[in-house]
Formats: C-alpha cells, sequence, structure tokens
C-alpha cells in the first residue's frame, strides 16, 4: 500500500510541474514549455491509473487533486507572485483537512 501512495504522489508531482509549465506555455504558442506539459500530464495520469489498482477511484482522485490545488496554489504565490487573500488561504487549509480526514478517519482507506 505504500508504494501505492508513492506512486499517487508521483502523480501528483507530475500534475504539478505540468499545471505550472501550462501557465509557461502561452496556450501552447511555447514549444518547450507545452512538451513539459503534455509529458506531464502523460505521467500523471498514468501513474493515477496504476495507483487505481489498490486505492479507490474516488479517494485517490480527491487526494491528487487536493493537494494539486494546493501545491499549484503556493506555485502560483511563490512563483508567479499571484495574491492569495485570506479566504482563499482558509479553503486551502479546509482542502488540506479534508484530505487528512480521508486519509485518517475514513474506512474507504486501507491502511
Amino acid at each position: 500500500m505504500l508504494k501505492s501512495y508513492l506512486v499517487l504522489l508521483m502523480a501528483i508531482v507530475f500534475e504539478t510541474v505540468a499545471t505550472s509549465f501550462l501557465k509557461q506555455s502561452e496556450q501552447f504558442t511555447k514549444f518547450w514549455p507545452s512538451v513539459v506539459t503534455v509529458a506531464g500530464y502523460a505521467a500523471a495520469f498514468y501513474c493515477l491509473s496504476l495507483v487505481l489498482k489498490h486505492i479507490p477511484v474516488g479517494i485517490a482522485y480527491a487526494i491528487w487533486s487536493g493537494v494539486g490545488i494546493v501545491l499549484i496554489a503556493v506555485i502560483g504565490f511563490t512563483v508567479f507572485k499571484q495574491h492569495l487573500d485570506w479566504p482563499a488561504v482558509l479553503g486551502l487549509a479546509l482542502i488540506i483537512a479534508g484530505v487528512v480526514v480521508i486519509n485518517v478517519f475514513s474506512d474507504s482507506v486501507s491502511h
């Protein structure tokens, strides 16, 4: 099961890199950022497909999207200098709390 979570983490990292380069691709008009975007999303979905052998799709997707949202927001703030107001920070904290609740308390996740 630990291996599945490591592969899920890889999927999240690939998706986060792809999304970051999506902005830099400028609507797929810049070649290398576009290549990184497409390759990153392909790798992310491949890793996610492997994870679904061991983790239910709803749980895997909730973790993947929740952690990805938070990481992209942090990258947007630190790299792209995008502003996060208090409601945005609160919303991100609630997403993190939701991922923790799913992993710690849900019977849908094998521990």
